[in-house]
């Protein structure tokens, strides 16, 4: 018995799609480019039109006291301070000795404590100087009622009990407690008058430096303008003026370049809809404005994350950033504008909000809703690093010239300006046919004061 099986072919009624679109114009998007961020440290900050490349900041005389912190180096666990740092010790301020630097470097001894430790005891006799090599600790005052109370947080570089260099017999007024394991270089006071006795050098300049008088300067540490009040009748009045610094910092011109080559086949044929040239200059000027501000936060000579003084950096009290540190940032300055952070930070920073029970308020800025705490913007920067260990930090700044904030320094109405102190400059044609452009844009931030720009420092994402 045979089987027949019938097989009815489909016929097409009409034109496919697929040889229709051979007849017809697609229609196309501009390039993309994942690259583009919201860029708000250029937006947020007031932009200054200098003359000459160079921004130079006057400020009023003030001295310097040495309280900057110190670097270490470390062979396997063993840690060593750095000789030359030992001159941001008060007394040792501008000691020249090398020698004697860095036989005082050698009579530290390292030691290790735990969380949660007691390195020093308000009311204890205070025989020893220590540095903290690693780890942070909290510095406890008492309170009025009885229980400590953190007056700040101590990390790696920080020292205390540099008044036994002095020789004086006194008691410590507050305790130090870590947070975290912490590596301590502790000089003890009787090994440093022993070294005290060996170098005539290190003898005469401590007591040149304590029969020094004192300089009158203001709680900013400025040059004291003396000034009368509250007198009665015809009383002398102090004669004054107001001293300035004599090399103040003076800040140039940065420049980002790139040259951007286009083939004259592709410019003259590839244009329509739209312009091929065009188009690689706007991606190209995206890329140098990405590259402007991440400049403006890391670079070393002039970028935020390196320019704040050292009275403005804080750590954080247990590791992520709680509303207690971002209180802690805006109590130091007045005015502030906004808060720049990684967008890892401020989630960090949510979820300690809601562990509080805490929702905070949210703002219109320039059409985006934004964060805000205590009503300034916390705004989102991809360019502030996170390092080894999952942490990064935050920064808060008052901004422009009449408040003596943080500005943005350009220069405008250059040659073949395609935007404020960005240039474009045809640099000709090559023997291959491509066209080359010199692509540049022209940056800087100054600091007017130092406490214009704070920074909250060792900000864990993690926890």
């Amino acid at each position: 018995m045979t089987t027949t099986v019938e097989i009815q072919a489909t016929v097409r009624r009409s034109l496919s799609t697929e040889a229709a679109r051979n007849l017809t114009t697609t229609t196309k998007s501009k390039p993309q480019m994942r690259g583009i961020t919201t860029r708000w440290l250029l937006k947020m900050l007031p932009w200054v039109d200098i003359a000459g490349g160079t921004y130079r900041v006057n400020r009023r005389l003030s001295y310097a006291v040495g309280d900057g912190r110190l670097s270490f180096v470390s062979e396997g666990t063993a840690v060593r301070v750095v000789p030359a740092e030992l001159r941001e010790l008060p007394l040792l301020r501008d000691f020249a000795d090398e020698g004697a630097l860095g036989a005082l470097a050698n009579r530290f001894e390292q030691r290790e404590y735990g969380p949660n430790e007691v390195i020093v005891r308000a009311g204890q006799p205070r025989e020893e100087l220590f540095l903290l090599a690693h780890g942070k600790a909290d510095k406890l005052a008492p309170g009025q009622f009885g229980a400590d109370q953190v007056v700040t947080v101590l990390a790696d570089g920080d020292h205390f009990g540099s008044e036994v260099l002095s020789g004086r017999q006194e008691q410590w007024s507050f305790s130090v407690r870590t947070i975290t394991p912490c590596t301590v270089l502790v000089l003890p006071g009787q090994s440093f008058q022993q070294m005290n006795g060996q170098s005539d050098a290190l003898r005469e300049h401590i007591r040149a430096a304590l029969a020094q008088p004192g300089k009158a300067q203001n709680r900013a540490g400025e040059a004291a303008i003396e000034l009368s009040s509250g007198h009665i009748g015809e009383a002398a009045l102090p004669g004054t003026f107001a001293d300035y610094e004599m090399s103040p910092r003076e800040y140039e011109l940065d420049v980002a370049q790139t040259l951007l080559r286009v083939h004259t086949r592709v410019a003259d044929l590839y244009n329509d809809p739209m312009n091929q040239t065009e188009e690689q200059l706007r991606l190209t000027m995206e890329a140098l404005r990405e590259r402007q501000e991440h400049e403006l936060v890391n670079n070393q000579s002039y970028g935020l994350l390196h320019n704040a003084d050292l009275s403005q950096r804080i750590f954080t009290r247990s590791g992520p950033p709680t509303p207690d540190d971002l209180d802690e940032l805006l109590s130091r300055r007045r005015k502030s504008k906004f808060f720049l952070a990684h967008p890892r930070a401020i989630a960090a920073f949510r979820r300690e909000c809601t562990k509080r029970g805490l929702y905070p308020a949210t703002a219109q800025l320039e059409g985006t809703t934004v964060q805000t705490w205590r009503g300034v913007p916390i705004l989102p920067c991809d360019k502030i690093p996170i390092t080894e260990g999952d942490v990064s930090s935050i920064i808060v700044l008052r901004t422009g010239v009449e408040d003596q904030g943080v500005i943005g320094l350009h220069t405008v109405n250059i040659d073949d300006e395609v935007a404020p102190s960005m240039n474009v400059r045809f640099m000709g044609i090559d023997d291959k046919a491509i066209l080359s452009y010199l692509v540049s844009v022209y940056f800087s931030a100054a600091v007017l004061v130092p406490d214009a720009l704070g920074v909250l420092e060792n900000v864990e994402l993690g926890r």
